[in-house]
């Protein structure tokens, strides 16, 4: 009984130090005009101003809103006093390619500005305007819906040219004098309207980008710094060039150079000396050859146009293409003769730069082995930091030149390497099977950015069994190429990795029915994106929660189930109430997710931390999952609207009503954010946040569960 009594304790406690939690309001607006005097007929332009917190990022309006997140939109109040004149333009945004909602997006970082245009039409000229958006944190990985009012009033119309418009503009007063206040106009914020807006020739007092660059200072030239998650892709970047580089070793160009190399070395005076220099030469010519393409591929705009279009994929598609012949055998990609003997000869003069030209004559000489390796490390940095080219690069060279510069120093290891033979031209066929399963990627991102639905996942992964099948058949010698020796026996090497290659098709089949497919997530195609996903239709057949056995009611139909589907074939609830009765009903606590469509975080939590076994049982056999989504757009039935107690306005759409719902009852606006509640709505323990800690979030649910329990002892035994 003392037990119970403390854990009921605890939890008023809970409820009451939960009240005090701040709102979380990482953006703030300010707004004016581009003129402070105009005439009737004249355009100037409302200027929305952000500044963001540092660690938050604001999602403009100029990229697909159906692609997730909640794109910046403006809705003006109607009236006679003025007209929109095209849409709403960002100025500046970044931009770059998502590979979470698979399609170009662009953001503020820092401070972000929007502009509209507007004409004025009367003399007591005033615009009221509510601005929607969200904007997410890199660090806490939260995500918060934005709405915010605007009035336009202090414009000095000339009222002399406000007289002659009078009996101009009697006749749009009288039909308009309905509409004040009625309707909302929303502007549609698309890359077309943005568009519209450069060609719009209205003359204003300044042209729109010399403006925004006066008001916002900072945004210009802004570098903003890595991120742990961008800091963490770059590493692996580099270690896959480094992995790349030491292959290339392995090459008919490259393998037999070692000992002619090495052996020039060891006869010289200063050898040693040479020798390192030799492999930090081609260190720095091939670190060279990326500074040269860092501006293209690191420039946002470029990078993201290079990332994103169907023309540069389809070049690099077929690009791979060809390496993949020129590794098969089907030709050579070879330099100009005339240049290898140019760096050839200067190599010849002797002195310490004659050992750069030597590396350079290496460089070139290994090409038709090294280019395409080179070419392939180039088109993966595209998009990425301003550095990833270079640093990639550099990563290859370091692998490619360790052996030179090693066996230089210690000849004595020359005794341990293999004797080249017919092996080396299979290591190029091998690459050439890599590079040719790659190809793909880049049509693969044709079809996501342009949604044609015809390189899905089920297809990609049918490519890519068949590819590495053959792959593993070649390396048990039953495939034979151009340049291969016949092979009467294989090696224990060849037959280990057919061994992998096989494991990974087989790992690969059950993609074609649905699997997920962790280890390829972000090289293959979203789960999304799957013609045929067993686990999808189920979650369809399945429209009624006694049916899935997940709770124990009688059939019941799920309030908005044909536009919501919960994760890992859970089912539960998308109406409050609904999920109060079945908690009632069924004698256990509720689980609250406060998520959104175009919450990224909230994916992250149930792709790590919901499908772990220990969270998916207790979900299951625990709770009563209610998910609120609170950036839905689908409006309510007038009956179910509802009027804010936290700031009067009236909620009419499923993400309005759910999001007041979060403010007002829970003092909290970010996503993915969790609660735990009795059967009368009150919370049972702390809420908590985005967490990937699977073990936390465990103790979460069980303490919750526990606290449950003993208040519903205490109820029972009174």
């Amino acid at each position: 009984m003392k037990k119970h009594f403390f854990l009921t304790l605890l939890a008023c406690v809970t409820f009451l130090t939960s009240g005090v939690a701040q709102l979380i309001n990482p953006v703030t607006w300010t707004s004016h005009m581009s003129a402070q005097e105009a005439k009737v007929g004249d355009v100037v332009e409302l200027i929305f101003e952000a500044k963001i917190e540092k660690g938050w990022y604001l999602y403009s309006s100029d990229f697909d809103p159906d692609l997730g997140p909640i794109v910046t939109s403006v809705s003006f109040d109607k009236n006679a006093t003025y007209e929109l004149v095209g849409g709403l333009t960002p100025i500046h945004p970044k931009k770059k390619y998502d590979d979470l909602w698979e399609g170009e997006i662009s953001y503020f970082k820092g401070t972000g500005q929007f502009q509209q245009k507007v004409k004025v039409l009367k003399s007591d000229f005033h615009v009221e305007a509510t601005l929607k958006g969200q904007t997410c944190s890199d660090e806490t990985g939260q995500c918060i819906p934005l709405e915010e009012s605007f009035a336009f009033k202090d414009l000095k119309v000339t009222v002399a040219e406000a007289a002659k418009a009078k009996e101009t503009n009697k006749k749009a007063d009288e039909v308009k004098a309905e509409e004040v206040a009625e309707q909302t106009e929303t502007t549609e914020n698309t890359a077309v309207a943005a568009q519209t807006e450069v060609k719009e020739k209205a003359t204003v007092a300044e042209p729109a980008e010399e403006k925004a660059e006066k008001l916002s200072p900072a945004s210009k030239n802004e570098v903003t710094p890595v991120s742990a998650e961008e800091e963490d892709t770059i590493w692996g970047f580099m270690i896959s060039a480094f992995l790349f580089g030491l292959a290339a070793i392995f090459t008919p160009c490259v393998f037999p150079m070692i000992p002619l190399t090495v052996s020039f070395f060891t006869k010289q005076e200063g050898g040693k000396a040479k020798a390192l220099l030799y492999g930090f030469s081609i260190i720095f010519i091939y670190g060279l050859v990326g500074a040269v393409l860092a501006p293209l591929t690191g420039d946002p705009s470029v990078a993201n146009l290079i990332s994103t279009h169907w023309l540069p994929n389809i070049v690099f598609f077929v690009i791979f293409i060809v390496f993949a012949a020129s590794f098969f055998g089907a030709f050579e990609i070879t330099l100009p003769s005339s240049l290898v003997n140019k760096m050839d000869a200067q190599s010849d003069r002797g002195g310490l730069l004659a050992v750069f030209f030597m590396a350079f004559t290496l460089v070139l000489v290994s090409f038709s082995c090294t280019g395409p390796i080179v070419g392939t490390i180039l088109i993966q940095s595209v998009g990425g930091h301003v550095l990833r080219p270079m640093l990639g690069m550099m990563s290859f060279a370091l692998a490619f030149a360790l052996p030179f510069t090693l066996f230089a120093l210690f000849p004595g290891l020359m005794k341990s390497m293999p004797k080249s033979g017919g092996w080396l031209n299979s290591v190029k066929v091998v690459l050439g099977f890599i590079e040719l399963a790659f190809a793909f990627k880049f049509l693969s991102t044709i079809d996501l950015v342009y949604n044609l639905q015809i390189l899905d996942k089920d297809v990609m992964v049918a490519i890519w069994v068949v590819v590495f099948s053959m792959l593993g058949f070649y390396l048990l010698g039953k495939i034979r190429l151009p340049h291969d020796m016949p092979v009467e026996r294989i090696s224990v090497t060849r037959l280990l990795l057919s061994v992998v290659v096989f494991s990974f098709v087989v790992y690969l089949i059950p993609g074609l029915f649905g699997a997920p497919l962790n280890l390829l997530s972000g090289i293959l195609p979203p789960q999304t994106h799957h013609s045929f996903d067993v686990n999808s239709i189920i979650r369809k057949e399945v429209s009624f929660v006694g049916v899935s056995g997940n709770h124990q009611g009688a059939n019941e139909e799920i309030k908005w189930a044909d536009r919501f589907h919960l994760p890992h074939g859970l089912h539960g609830y998308f109406d409050y109430e609904q999920a109060l009765a079945a908690s009632k009903r069924e004698n256990k606590p509720i689980f609250v997710d406060f998520t959104g469509h175009g919450c990224a975080n909230c994916r992250k939590m149930e792709d790590n931390v919901w499908a772990q076994p220990e969270v998916l049982k207790r979900l299951r056999e625990d709770y009563i999952i209610l998910a609120l989504y609170v950036d839905d757009p689908t409006e309510l039935p007038e009956e179910d609207w509802v009027t804010s107690t936290f700031d009067g306005k009236v909620k009419k759409t499923i993400g309005a009503v759910n999001f007041d719902f979060q403010i007002s009852k829970f003092n909290s606006n970010a996503q993915p954010y969790y609660c735990l509640l009795d059967n009368e709505g009150e919370l049972l323990i702390k809420p908590k946040a985005y967490d990937l800690n699977v073990e936390n979030f465990v103790n979460f649910l069980d303490n919750g569960k526990e606290v449950y329990g003993a208040q519903q002892s205490t109820v029972a035994s009174h």
